[in-house]
């Protein structure tokens, strides 16, 4: 987390437009509306586009299986300091099947002990991907034992998670309840 308060405020059940309303769907009917939606909402055509791109991103189309994009997933958001983006994706990690141990290890990088080759490359590549933009050709080759499109899902899931990670450090998003802000992700001001 960067800031101790949002710069963006979200919305709250009061303030919502019927549009809004609907936009939100189901999360609306069922209360359970999160920080990060509650803000993009004051933008309903870029939340809409949002939506359907993260929505791929999230589902089976996606042909990284579902621990392999949390892995990534999260080892972006630790790589830019996104501590929602974190608290939220170690819930929804483990749900996908990465075990505690992991989600330590995530935040140690492709180096730490214990990784498959495959999930350390994956690591690497996420690594120079938030750094440079660019997945070297060493890396590259170390992905060989995923097909050709799910490397091409493995840099499309780092990028939305970049462009999330963005939105929610510069935008201030503020934890949801029952989440856990890590201590290691905790750079608040402000």
């Amino acid at each position: 987390m960067r800031l101790n308060r949002p710069r963006i405020a979200p919305l709250s059940n009061d303030e919502l437009s019927d549009e809004q309303k609907e936009m939100l769907g189901e999360r609306f009917d069922r209360n359970a509306i999160f920080n990060i939606f509650r803000t993009l909402a004051k933008a309903p055509k870029a939340y809409r586009a949002f939506m359907r791109w993260g929505g791929y991103i999230l589902s089976d189309r996606n042909d990284l299986s579902a621990r392999d994009r949390e892995l990534v997933i999260l080892r972006a958001g630790y790589n830019w300091k996104a501590g929602y983006e974190w608290a939220q994706h170690v819930v929804i990690g483990k749900e996908a099947g990465l075990t505690d141990a992991e989600i330590g290890r995530i935040k140690a990088g492709p180096d730490a002990d214990g990784w498959s080759a495959l999930d350390a490359a994956m690591l690497q590549a996420t690594d120079e991907l938030t750094g440079n933009a660019f997945i070297t050709d060493a890396t590259w080759a170390r992905l060989a034992d995923l097909t050709e499109k799910q490397k091409m899902d493995l840099v499309m899931t780092v990028g939305q998670y970049t462009q999330v990670s963005m939105m929610l450090n510069s935008f201030g998003v503020q934890l949801d309840d029952g989440l856990v802000l890590d201590p290691d992700l905790d750079g608040r001001s402000a």
